[in-house]
């Protein structure tokens, strides 16, 4: 009978218990702009996450939304804002990586919004990035993985290949993130190595991660899905993960849940927020290709486009319409610009 993958679950790994904030130096509200999903589960993960968040600090209201494929849309939450009579808004979106969602799609609605509520001022913060919290979160993970109730078999760190698991962006910076995160996260960890892969849009594919792991003759494989919430996608890598510990029953095989709602995370939010509130956001935009088209136009830099005019984005689909289906497709068009 061939070996079940372990398929571990937020249950398996213990978090502290949350505390109560201090208040901000305003009350005004926070939208927070999810990616959206039709999959229900990870739409509901998403107002599990802000709820939780409200909890923390009820002194004013934290309002989800989403980028795109299920409501309230970002112009129903800044709707829901004017009418309770606010004028200032702080916006944080809830995504991993500064990819084209971050600099482009979610500020061009809120330019939208603008446009509507000239009265508002809109104080948009930053994305998780990569910090020292994240990196932490992981490795009490990866440590729990170590204990003989999650590896029974006692499989050492250095017999281990870690399979490293994006979602995909057609911004090359972004993905240059989640590679340096991978190495930082596996820098100094004993592991045999990591390799990096994406579920969608870019190169290597999933499928290909795992052939690439199993090329060190690993006696486990560890697969971290880098993705805040379940959806369509974490659905597929661990189906796509099941199909391979079939195929390969001499391999232990491992994959760690979403990150979901987890207090480090909400920890890392309120920085972000307080950002906003202390006028101290920062944004890396050096290797920003909307910043470089900008340059070399002659005209100054932004991320405030007209996302409905740009044929080859992927709007509206659960999972998203995979326009590379080949690397060398992907790379021919990664740094063009709508």
């Amino acid at each position: 009978m061939a070996m079940a993958p372990l398929l571990t679950t937020s249950a398996d790994f213990p978090v502290p218990a949350p505390a109560l904030w201090s208040a901000l130096p305003s009350q005004r509200p926070l939208l927070l702009v999810g990616h959206g999903s039709r999959d229900g589960e990870g739409r509901d993960r998403l107002l599990d996450f802000a709820a939780a968040y409200q909890a923390r600090d009820q002194s004013r209201p934290v309002i989800p939304c989403f980028l795109e494929l299920t409501e309230p849309t970002i112009q129903e939450g800044v709707d829901r804002c004017v009418a309770e009579g606010y004028s200032e808004i702080s916006v944080l979106p809830v995504l991993l990586f500064a990819a084209r969602h971050n600099k482009f799609d979610v500020t061009n609605e809120l330019d939208r919004a603008r446009q509507r509520h000239s009265q508002v001022t809109f104080h948009y913060g930053r994305h998780f990035g990569i910090t020292p919290e994240i990196i932490r979160l992981w490795q009490d993970r990866l440590a729990e993985l170590d204990s003989p109730r999650l590896n029974p078999e006692g499989i050492a760190r250095e017999d281990t290949v870690l399979l490293f698991v994006g979602r995909g962006a057609s911004d090359p910076d972004a993905n240059g993130d989640v590679y340096k995160l991978a190495r930082i996260l596996w820098e100094g960890s004993r592991y045999k190595t990591v390799e990096i892969c994406f579920v969608g849009i870019t190169h290597p594919r999933l499928e290909e991660g795992f052939r690439r792991a199993r090329l060190y003759q690993p006696q486990r494989i560890i697969v971290l899905p880098y993705f805040l919430f379940t959806g369509v996608l974490v659905k597929k890598i661990m189906e796509i993960t099941r199909q391979q510990q079939v195929a390969y029953p001499e391999l232990a095989i491992t994959a760690l849940p979403e990150m979901g709602n987890h207090p480090q995370l909400l920890e890392m939010l309120r920085d972000r927020e307080l950002e906003t509130h202390l006028g101290q956001v920062q944004m890396n935009c050096e290797m920003c290709k909307f910043r470089l088209a900008a340059r070399g136009s002659g005209v100054g830099h932004h991320h405030h486009h007209d996302h409905d005019h740009h044929p080859g984005h992927a709007h509206h689909h659960d999972q998203p319409l995979d326009l590379f289906p080949t690397p060398e497709s992907y790379h021919q068009r990664a740094w063009q610009v709508p």
